[in-house]
């Protein structure tokens, strides 16, 4: 039975208990909104970077023949536009035009001077001779190459000459074109749309000036859900001598400990982002420039890793994503039922066998802080290699200039996961000097 002395501090525990419930319960609130928010954005993040890499990718750009085409058109147009003759260039050609006509006299002279059989061929011999002097045309020579000349280089012939160049050019250029144009324009102009702009430029600030915002965004959320996670972890330092109050405490904390899982498994943990920069090089004297040219990306959080191995033909890659499902989100499931259960249960559930063993023995098995470690090994091995490879493709000469660049991160749920194994083990460790103390209480009892 309860004695009189009993009741009051069996009624405070029970205001105070209520009153940590409320607390925790806000902060519990707090740390879901932010966790919420964290993965909305995140997604939000990666479509736009999706997007982003879709229109500015290497496939649009240094490997479009449609490309290709349209900045080698504008070149050789402008060269036909800006085409003139220069005095050497004319006089060249006038020597060559004399040295053309030279021979043209002296062929004639030589046609009309040979022997000749028949009576008209005779005839004409005999006027050719005449009525020709050689040695006049011949002198005329260089008149008539100077007119040919100045005829050939007059505003009216060099315009014509041009018009005729650029029609034949612009015929072959339209003659040449991408197999994949039209799925290229499709997706470009839907994209475009989908962004309310209408061209590259406006689209690329567009979409920079979004990830920028978002980026600051998620992370400021992952800072909060941690703050959340602190505040706890203080609360709990402050009622480590409270008995009465540590089970509403431990439970409340599997609850935040279940969020920072969700949401560290969900989000985004890794980012793959090589461009390549600028490819500039020189063609007739113009700049030929490509910049901004994704070659790759992909941006993938654990639950994302895990399906696109099990979706993988080989049964390596299945196994694989199968034991990162099994062990490092519901090995840690369970594991957080049974200590709620152990916790809130009478002995005839909280000290059943399979709720001891996941609560108490289960933590060799749980894979989740081998998973940190893998992902930061990853992703510095990972990065090592992104930068080797892509500074073999950095050029620099008088001929071509190119430049890579590795925007690869870790990503906000990264920090979350890195979070929750924290926090996990923190709440091991608290259960343990509950299980201790309420063992105390009992030997005393």
């Amino acid at each position: 039975m309860t004695t009189a002395s009993e009741k009051p501090k069996a009624k405070k525990a029970t205001i105070a208990n209520i009153l940590l419930i409320i607390g925790l319960g806000v902060l519990l609130a707090a740390q879901c909104y932010f966790g919420y928010q964290l993965h909305t954005i995140s997604k939000a993040q990666e479509q736009l970077k999706e997007d982003y890499s879709t229109v500015n990718s290497i496939t649009f750009g240094v490997f479009s023949v449609d490309l290709w085409r349209d900045k080698l058109s504008t070149i050789v147009t402008k060269k036909i536009k800006d085409f003139k003759v220069t005095k050497d260039q004319k006089a060249d050609m006038r020597e060559s035009i004399e040295k053309e006509l030279h021979a043209m006299v002296n062929q004639i002279t030589k046609d009309f001077t040979k022997p000749q059989k028949s009576i008209g061929d005779k005839l004409k011999k005999f006027a050719f001779k005449q009525f020709v002097d050689p040695k006049e045309l011949h002198a005329q020579v260089p008149s008539f190459a100077k007119t040919i000349v100045d005829r050939l280089n007059s505003p009216k012939a060099t315009n014509k000459i041009k018009n005729i160049a650029t029609s034949k050019f612009e015929q072959l250029a339209n003659e040449t074109y991408d197999s994949t144009k039209v799925v290229i324009n499709s997706a470009t102009n839907q994209l475009f749309s989908k962004y309310g702009v209408k061209d590259l430029k406006a689209y690329n600030k567009s979409i920079e000036s979004k990830l920028e915002e978002s980026r600051k965004i998620t992370y400021n959320y992952a800072y909060a859900m941690l703050a959340c996670m602190v505040a706890t972890i203080l609360l709990w330092i402050a009622l480590r001598n409270k008995l009465q109050l540590q089970t509403t405490l431990f439970i409340m904390s599997l609850l935040q400990a279940l969020s920072l899982l969700i949401t560290g498994t969900t989000v985004s943990i890794i980012e793959v982002d090589a461009r390549l920069s600028i490819l500039e090089f020189s063609m007739m004297g113009e700049k030929v420039v490509f910049d901004n040219q994704v070659l790759f990306y992909q941006s993938k959080s654990i639950v994302g890793i895990a399906d696109v191995l099990i979706k993988q033909p080989k049964p390596d890659s299945i196994t694989v994503g199968i034991l990162i499902i099994l062990f490092v989100i519901i090995l840690p499931l369970l594991r957080m039922a049974a200590r709620g259960l152990h916790m809130l249960c009478k002995p005839a559930i909280s000290e059943n066998k399979v709720i001891r063993y996941l609560t108490f023995e289960s933590g060799k098995w749980d894979m989740a802080d081998v998973m940190v470690v893998g992902i930061i090994m990853t992703y510095m091995g990972l990065n090592g290699i992104l930068e080797s490879q892509l500074s073999g493709l950095n050029m620099k000469d008088d001929v071509i200039y190119t430049n890579t660049v590795n925007h690869s991160s870790l990503q906000a749920g990264y920090i979350i996961f890195v979070g929750y194994v924290v926090f996990a083990k923190t709440l091991s460790y608290f259960l343990k000097r509950i299980t201790a103390a309420k063992c105390a209480v009992n030997d005393t009892l």
